[in-house]
């Protein structure tokens, strides 16, 4: 935390849910998501009973709230990835913070007209889950400040029902004004506004945040929008008012909280201000080029902009995707860029909702806009660069809370329209809003389905921001991970053409490269953009080494520890250049080092056991071989190395069993090599003649798939069928000959293996889509048949 590299996300709490998770269910992501989406559905129902009982105050409003903000499609990201449980469970806290917090100041419970009775258990109840909130996620702090903007309406709102409460009595109406006691005037008071020292005064509107005073017949509907100069004028004279010393008095309550809750929010935040290390994290130009802009103009107008462009994703999330750095919403440069309409139209409605909110403060009316809109602002606060930078452009997840203030304002708005249309208008904005939800529902299922693997996520970012140079890198990284070195090299150079100072894809191009001159030039462009790139430090380190310029590479490998003291594979590097050097100590060093700064490193402690083992401590590189194996079971390096060691040591039966472990492990480990070396690999595990005739059965089988791959399909059909017969319940081996059979035209023994294949795995959908298409070539051939003989 204390690093400037560290992203200062202290988040415990859900660093806790995810070991729980490993504890109960093991690494089994089915759970992962499961809890994720159990979370969102209890956010769902908390955010409805929220709506019902400190927003709409109506159970069908609430439940279309709560709905919209089941299936919107921007929560996508939040619940289907694994990480993105912070958000979710974040937002749970917040919604009980916010209900715990006013119910401390609950307005049902009150002596006389004000002030509410507080509660104290409550309000530390409100302080401890903004807490964990916080502690979840960073944005989780901001429920603080939405407490007290309702806190101070609401008060607010019963200081003018105390000024102003009246009762009726014999079907007269009385007043009685903020010093004056509570026994009813004279029945000889006309019915009609009260009058003092000539000025006439308004009674309050009796809307939905409650009254203390009786109820009053109900004025007229106002018409449009409720913002006028006259209500603005009457907000001012109100403001001023109200500045008197029985505000002050009445406004006590209210101040101890607030003052209370400021206090608090202050200790918690020099808290993670202390957990930081006192500095705010470093983030590079690729992940937010907005904020290294050296003109003010730039980022003001491009921040602005990325506000209405969020709130669009809310409105209309159309275009989606997982990552949005690195050129996918180029800089607003200019005042004269289109999208600075956006901007001004955003800051327009947001301004209007504002007074609006502002005008109905004082008829007491429309605690929906108040409240959608704090739900709104707050919680995107911490992800606006408004205080510090933020590492990305644009994230759909951080919009997972204040997307339950675009749900408010939503089913607000679609309620005065209903007020100001006929039936037939009203029903007609009931099936648009019905099919909206059908809509948004649509492209959540849709979205999910991009989540199901590491290759649909990346994949799905290159077709939906091609111009985004991130998308492009991250797909190829994986596309170098699978051995598809040529289709990987396209993407890095994509990566590099839409963004040149991209040094990762650099320095991952380099290692791809066969040329070891175009190599070092990739490396050496990569380390003129960052210096301090430890990956291209090593492999740089690595290409002179082979060079024989070896104290050049001495000194970039310890740089790359320098630069990154938890890459294990450069302390392994140096350490072995400095023994070739016979520099033993300074090895040895290296060694003690890198297991201290990486302890979890198997290849670390194999090595380190290797060196001991030629510098003659033997019974020390014991317990590094075997801390290799416990860290990784399958380590058959580590175990061939154990049993040369026991033999050396004379101990021939010790040494028998990890030869016979050291077979069995690398045997799999063949099985895993690389797919151009992977036929004549089999041809040689099958010529160890392994004992267990499922390990023989697999691998026939996947002898099959190299030769299928190759388009050997008769070979390939013999291979799955010696599989087969070694093993009858290798269901994906009846399956790949049913396909051969399929392709060669032979559909009935293609219907036969299908239908074998379909006994072992009844679920398979795979299964029964090609048996569904056999059945329509079957079909088809039938017609064809038909139409001959007649």
């Amino acid at each position: 935390m204390a690093e400037n590299t560290s992203h200062k996300s202290y988040r415990p709490l859900c660093v806790l849910t995810f070991k729980l998770n490993i504890f109960l269910t093991g690494m089994n992501p089915f759970y992962f998501h499961a809890v994720n989406v159990i979370l969102h559905c209890l956010v769902t129902l908390v955010l409805m009973y929220t709506c019902d009982k400190a927003v709409f105050r109506n159970r069908g409003l609430a439940f279309a709230t709560a709905l919209l903000f089941a299936v919107h499609p921007i929560h996508t990201e939040a619940v289907a990835g694994i990480v993105g449980r912070a958000d979710v469970l974040a937002c749970l806290l917040f919604l009980l913070a916010f209900l715990s917090y006013n119910r401390s100041v609950d307005q049902h419970h009150v002596g006389e007209c004000f002030p509410p009775t507080t509660s104290p258990f409550f309000l530390l109840l409100s302080l401890f889950l903004g807490t964990c909130a916080m502690l979840v996620k960073e944005t989780g702090i901001t429920v603080f400040g939405v407490c007290l903007v309702y806190d101070f309406f609401s008060l607010s709102h019963k200081q003018e029902k105390s000024a102003t409460c009246t009762v009726r009595s014999n079907g007269v109406i009385h007043q009685r004004g903020p010093q004056q006691p509570a026994s009813p005037q004279p029945p000889s008071l006309p019915a009609h506004p009260h009058r003092e020292n000539g000025k006439q005064h308004r009674f309050p509107h009796r809307g939905a945040w409650g009254g203390c005073h009786s109820p009053s017949p109900p004025e007229p509907k106002s018409s449009g929008f409720p913002v006028s100069p006259r209500a603005v004028w009457s907000l001012m004279r109100y403001l001023t008012a109200r500045s008197n010393r029985n505000f002050l008095l009445t406004m006590r309550p209210f101040l101890k909280r607030a003052a209370l809750v400021i206090s608090y929010v202050i200790v918690i935040l020099y808290f993670r201000l202390w957990l930081m290390g006192g500095s705010m994290p470093l983030f590079s130009e690729q992940d937010n080029p907005a904020s290294f802009s050296p003109y003010i103009l730039t980022r003001f107008l491009t921040y602005s902009y990325l506000l209405a462009f969020n709130v669009w994703l809310l409105l209309a999330p159309v275009t989606l995707c997982y990552d949005w750095q690195v050129g996918s919403i180029p800089l607003v440069e200019t005042i004269w860029d289109v999208r600075n309409l956006a901007t001004i139209l955003l800051a327009v409605v947001m301004t209007l909702l504002s007074l609006h909110c502002l005008a109905a403060f004082k008829r007491l009316e429309h605690k929906e806009v108040l409240v959608g809109l704090v739900f709104l602002v707050f919680p995107f606060i911490p992800a606006s660069n408004l205080f510090f930078r933020v590492g990305f452009v644009v994230a759909e997840r951080v919009l997972y809370m204040p997307s339950m203030g675009y749900c408010i304002l939503f089913v607000h708005g679609l309620r005065k329209l209903c007020t100001c249309l006929n039936r037939w208008g009203a029903t007609t904005l009931t099936v648009c809003t019905a099919l909206l939800l059908l809509l948004f529902s649509w492209k959540t299922v849709k979205q999910n389905e991009i989540w199901l693997s590491r290759e649909s996520l990346f994949r799905s970012g290159v077709q939906t921001l091609p111009h985004n140079a991130k998308v492009h890198y991250n797909y190829a990284n994986f596309l170098k991970d699978q051995g598809r070195n040529r289709e990987a090299i396209y993407h890095y150079r994509t990566a590099l053409r839409l963004y040149p100072r991209h040094a990762s894809a650099l320095n991952n191009l380099g290692t791809l490269t066969r040329d070891t001159a175009e190599a070092k030039m990739y490396y050496q462009r990569a380390l003129q953009l960052n210096p301090q790139h430890n990956r291209a430090l090593f492999n740089l380190g690595n290409l002179l080494k082979s060079q024989e310029r070896k104290e050049e590479a001495i000194n970039l490998l310890k740089d790359s520890i320098k630069y990154g003291p938890e890459f294990a594979d450069a302390y392994s590097s140096l350490a072995s250049l400095l023994a070739e050097q016979e520099r033993f100590k300074e090895a040895e060093e290296i060694y003690q080092a890198g297991i201290k700064n990486c302890p979890d490193s198997s290849d670390l402690h194999n090595n380190y056991g290797v060196f001991l083992v030629d510098t003659g401590s033997p019974e020390k590189a014991v317990a590094h071989y075997q801390q290799a194996i416990t860290l990784s079971p399958s380590h058959h390096v580590a175990m061939g190395n154990l049993g040369r060691l026991y033999r050396s040591l004379g101990d021939n039966s010790v040494a028998e069993e990890w030869y016979k472990r050291f077979s069995s492990s690398h045997l799999h480990s063949v099985l895993l090599s690389n797919l151009l070396q992977a036929l004549d690999a089999i041809d040689k595990a099958l010529q160890l003649k392994p004992k267990d005739p499922k390990v023989i059965s697999e691998l026939f089988f996947t002898k099959g798939n190299q030769l299928r791959e190759q388009n050997l399909l008769d070979k390939a059909f013999e291979s799955y069928k010696a599989a087969v017969e070694l093993n009858p319940d290798q269901a994906q081996a009846w399956m790949n000959m049913g396909g051969i059979q399929h392709i060669k035209g032979n559909y009935v023994s293609a219907r036969a293996y299908y239908e074998r294949a379909l006994q072992l795995v009844p679920d398979s959908k795979l299964l029964q889509e090609n048996l569904a298409k056999l059945d329509r070539l079957e079909k088809r051939l039938q017609e064809v048949r038909e139409k001959d003989q007649t």
